[in-house]
């Protein structure tokens, strides 16, 4: 699953599998984004590094974005708590294209996400 653990203003998270990739990636934001599990405080438009250690592979994906998604606690319809982080476009679609390359022929599925 994943595991968000701010650090200084980073914020560092584990994706482990494609299951956990699809229910977290937000494809219909432009640059691509992410729902990051949290109870933490953040505002709409804050600036976020993410440090993105997915599947196994031994680099972590570094990742500039900002908050355009909050689920506060408490949501209605027991939707998980947490903040969708928009990627900027800073490092040209590699994080984007990393993680749509992972999830290649799941993302036309109709399953539920963290997101929509």
């Amino acid at each position: 699953m994943t595991d968000a653990t701010p650090r200084q203003g980073i914020l560092s998270l584990t994706i482990k599998d494609k299951n956990s990739l699809y229910s977290s990636y937000m494809p219909f934001v432009i640059n691509g984004g992410l729902f990051i599990p949290t109870n933490r405080p953040y505002e709409m438009g804050q600036e976020v590094f993410m440090l993105l250690n997915l599947m196994e592979e031994p680099e972590r994906l570094p990742i500039a974005g900002k908050i355009i998604w909050k689920t506060p606690p408490g949501s209605e319809a027991y939707r998980s708590p947490g903040i969708g982080v928009q990627f900027s476009d800073q490092d040209g679609g590699v994080a984007r294209n990393k993680i749509e390359t992972y999830l290649a022929g799941a993302l036309e599925s109709g399953r539920s996400t963290h997101t929509m």
